[in-house]
């Protein structure tokens, strides 16, 4: 894995509880395509460590989920965060 992919994997681990942060917003800090930022989300090896389900869509809407139980499992572990959904939207006050 190069430098960039490990560090954007880093800077998730600094999301606090009960916050998530949108692709573009992640791939701004970092000076990359918002489609960088999903590839390394898709191909983080250790989701339990980097919390990848924290990163949403542009819109706030919660999708693009390719580990076990897809969208379900991503809309558990936000649940199981803090994060609030409402009708299959993070709430405005949980982004960063």
């Amino acid at each position: 894995m190069n430098d960039i992919k490990q560090d954007i994997l880093e800077y998730l681990l600094g999301i606090p509880k009960g916050k998530v942060m949108t692709y573009k917003t992640l791939a701004d800090q970092f000076g990359v395509h918002p489609r960088k930022v999903a590839m390394t989300m898709k191909y983080n090896d250790a989701p339990d460590f980097f919390p990848c389900y924290k990163i949403i869509a542009h819109s706030w809407k919660v999708w693009g989920y390719s580990w076990p139980e897809g969208i379900h499992g991503k809309l558990n572990r936000l649940k199981a965060d803090g994060v609030k959904i409402i009708d299959g939207k993070v709430a405005k006050e949980c982004i960063i």
